[in-house]
């Protein structure tokens, strides 16, 4: 391509000359491409002054965010140049504070607007995808407006798309508008208001009931009031994966791989006719950005991108197939090249009313395919594995390719096989069985999850059959000077990507990984029992403990029958426990629905006994079983709680005779009373509702109001997911050997979890005369 045909008239004075003493606004520059086109501009174009849009983010101000971000090492040799961030940010970074959703008003004297901000989540919920791809640029071109007004100049707007608004075609894609008859204003009036009927239809019958029948079979024994909040939770969660799902299909019917390309497709639609009325616009569409192949830095990489999770979870032989063919084109193009184009397009704004678009790309003149990616990427992990594990290095999968649906299908055949297991275990009795295939169950939930979504994701990528064109990019390219073309490399051409891979990439992204697998190993090693310390010594603060289960290896039928049992003769005994064996389905079943219901009917059997003799049989008799059950690693926590000055509070539904041998650990216990007659006698019901669930955390808070307890930084230990209330009262909650829906929410919640084992040689023995 002639040089006529991309730079306007036969002007050779370089790039820095170009924009030299003009003032370009850059939008997005805390994203990836923003601060490394930031940084480009910083060293390379020193004539430029730049501003800036941010939003303030909670407390910190935009100017806030912009000084931390000139504070990173990549800035330090034009930090240094300048004599400090605030130096330099006087002379050539100015802040508008702001946010797309609601544009500023822009400087009046500005030369060129680069807009790299913008949703880029391949699946937002569809409203966001509209809001941040359409609206934010269709508000922000108004803007300029009032700028080319004010000031009377022809502001160069400079758009960063994606080559990818290309969607579902095949074949070679030029660099050009996109061919496609969309209605732009009814889609997007339609995008805008998906978020008002999806709220809308969440709340419908159907979908109320589904959701709160759900919750109320997970966290009914918790409380009809922590089912309605897991309800509201999951209702919500409905809304955006049905805006997500919204978003996908409908543009997969129009032509697009999802929501993302669809929208950046609709944004360009919004700048093409705002070049129409003869202003001067240039797109830019990069494929698959990546670490920098020199500038900053070689491998310069901020966050993780579209490859990133990939690589780590082949790294990790977590990904055992690809859905993709091994020849295949995956178009990938490092940053650096990306922001040297952006540079160079900059400095050759296009004539008014002729819209520019460039393709910053590889895979026309230098493709990379599915195989040579794999075979280095493989090559790099043979050669530095990540840290060994008990069994030895991680087996790297083998990819064979055998295509989408086989990929699919094995996918599919593995999650449902999860999801039996899953179930299996949910519905299992408590045990360190139960609670370590929990465990490792949730290991793999999160890789098929992981799987299944950028399954879902890319499967579009990976089978697009793409060339994108990068004519005019090159003719750009080879118009610049020798040294414009060594300072603004974007010839993509030269890439070699076995070395990008090996040398470059891989080893930049796995570093921080492995450092962190390095912290988490002395974490292990260093912690004993995996909690946080209580702290140093204050007031206010208190730990609340559930009993059964938590501190001791027993429960309320176990030790009604020690209690009961030692007046029975053996003929007695054996009776008794028949009785309480044919009692247990139905103990069982009033568990499930309702603990209140369950302790009640435990304590119907009571019946007739003397409190006072209750009070006796557990201070002679109780104790040992008491203490023989008492795990003392839950002994140590409660001192490690007293020495630091802390408030300790037992909470349990047992009746308050059982709970006498541990008032020596604590400073307070609530627990179930029992109804006694004149006489002393028990009337087989309580004298108050049993503390579960929900009236824990109830009293809870009027306890620590009370007695001027800190709740946020206080404690609380527990076992089943029916003590969820206790343990949201707190900020510091601890799940103590839990059960499996516990241990599932202690999971995706981050809380400790405490593994207190039983005291060594304990029995299960019910008949008090074997331990005489």
């Amino acid at each position: 391509m002639a040089r006529s045909s991309v730079v306007a008239g036969a002007d050779e004075r370089s790039v820095a000359e170009r924009l030299a003493g003009q003032h370009v606004l850059v939008t997005g520059v805390t994203g990836f491409v923003g601060e490394a086109l930031l940084h480009l501009m910083l060293t390379e174009v020193p004539g430029v002054r730049t501003s800036v849009v941010v939003r303030p983010k909670g407390s910190t101000t935009g100017e806030m965010r912009i000084a931390k971000l000139l504070e990173k090492p990549v800035f330090a040799d034009v930090v240094a140049a300048a004599g400090g961030v605030p130096e330099l940010m006087a002379a050539r970074v100015g802040v508008v504070e702001g946010d797309l959703a609601d544009v500023p008003p822009l400087p009046t004297d500005l030369d060129a607007v680069v807009h790299c901000a913008g949703d880029v989540s391949f699946d937002p919920p569809v409203d966001e995808g509209f809001t941040s791809n359409v609206v934010g640029v269709r508000d922000l071109l108004a803007r300029i407006d009032e700028a080319s007004a004010a000031s009377g100049t022809d502001i160069h707007y400079v758009h960063i798309s994606t080559a990818y608004v290309a969607g579902r075609r095949r074949g070679s894609i030029p660099e050009a508008p996109v061919d496609h008859e969309v209605d732009l204003e009814a889609e997007l009036a339609w995008g805008l208001s998906q978020r008002q009927s999806v709220e809308h239809r969440s709340r419908s019958v159907d979908v109320l009931e589904r959701e709160r029948r759900k919750a109320e079979r997970a966290h009914g024994r918790a409380g009809l009031l922590t089912a309605a909040r897991a309800t509201e939770v999951a209702r919500r969660q409905w809304v955006k994966d049905e805006l997500v799902r919204i978003g996908t299909e409908r543009a997969r019917s129009l032509g697009w791989t999802d929501c993302y390309t669809f929208t950046k497709a609709m944004g360009e639609r919004i700048v093409e006719r705002w070049s129409a009325a003869g202003h001067r616009a240039s797109i830019v569409r990069p494929s698959i950005i990546e670490s920098a192949l020199e500038r900053p830095h070689a491998g310069w990489i901020e966050g993780f991108k579209m490859a990133e999770p990939l690589i780590l979870a082949y790294g990790r032989g977590e990904l055992p197939e690809f859905p993709a063919s091994a020849d295949t084109i995956v178009d990938i193009v490092p940053v650096d090249h990306v922001v040297s184009a952006i540079v160079a397009v900059l400095a050759h704004p296009p004539a008014p009313a002729e819209p520019a678009f460039f393709h910053v790309s590889s895979g026309d003149r230098n493709p990379l395919t599915f195989n040579v990616l794999y075979t280095s990427v493989r090559t790099y992990f043979e050669r530095h594995p990540f840290t060994a594990t008990d069994r030895g290095n991680v087996r790297l999968p083998e990819w064979r390719f055998p295509g989408a649906r086989s990929v699919e299908r094995l996918l599919s055949t593995s999650e449902k096989a999860w999801k039996a297991a899953d179930y299996v275990v949910g519905h299992a009795p408590r045990s360190d069985r139960a609670r370590d295939m929990a465990r490792r169950l949730h290991q793999q939930g999160r890789r098929l999850e992981f799987l299944r979504r950028y399954l879902d994701l890319y499967m579009e990528y990976a089978t697009a059959e793409l060339r994108f064109s990068d004519r005019r990019t090159l003719a750009l390219y080879e118009s610049l000077s020798d040294a414009d073309r060594s300072t603004f490399a974007f010839d993509t051409a030269v890439v070699d990507w076995e070395h990008y891979f090996l040398d470059v990439h891989c080893p930049s992204v796995t570093e921080p990984v492995r450092k962190l697998d390095e912290l988490r190993a002395l974490r292990r090693k260093s912690a004993k029992t995996g909690l946080r310390k209580v702290g140093d010594k204050r007031d206010g603060v208190a730990a609340f403990f559930d009993m059964d289960g938590t501190l001791l290896s027993s429960n309320v039928i176990e030790t009604f029958l020690w209690v009961r049992l030692r007046e029975l003769d053996r003929l007695g005994r054996l009776g008794e426990l028949g009785r309480m064996a044919t009692r247990v389905p139905s103990l069982v079943q009033a568990e499930r629905r309702s603990r209140s219901d369950f302790l009640r009917g435990v304590y119907r059997d009571y019946a007739g006994a003397r409190l006072a003799d209750l009070d006796e049989v557990a201070d002679e008799h109780l104790t040992s079983h008491i203490l023989s059950r008492l795990s003392p690693d839950a002994v140590r926590r409660i001192r490690e709680h007293r020495r630091a000055g802390h408030r300790t509070v037992l909470i349990t539904g047992a009746i308050r005779p059982l709970t006498r041998p541990l008032i020596p650990l604590f400073d307070h216990i609530e627990a179930a009373e029992l109804e006694v007659d004149e006489r002393g006698i028990c009337t087989g019901h309580l004298a108050t509702s049993p503390l579960v669930g929900e009236s824990r955390g109830a009293w809870m808070k009027s306890y620590a109001a009370e007695h001027g307890i800190d709740m946020a930084a206080s404690f609380a230990y527990a076992d089943s997911l029916s003590d969820l209330p206790l343990l949201e009262a707190v900020g510091n909650p601890v799940a103590v050997r839990p059960d499996v829906p516990l241990y599932r929410h202690a999971r995706r919640s981050h809380w400790d979890v405490a593994d207190w084992a039983s005291p060594s040689g304990s029995t299960r023995a019910l008949d008090p005369a074997a331990r005489r």
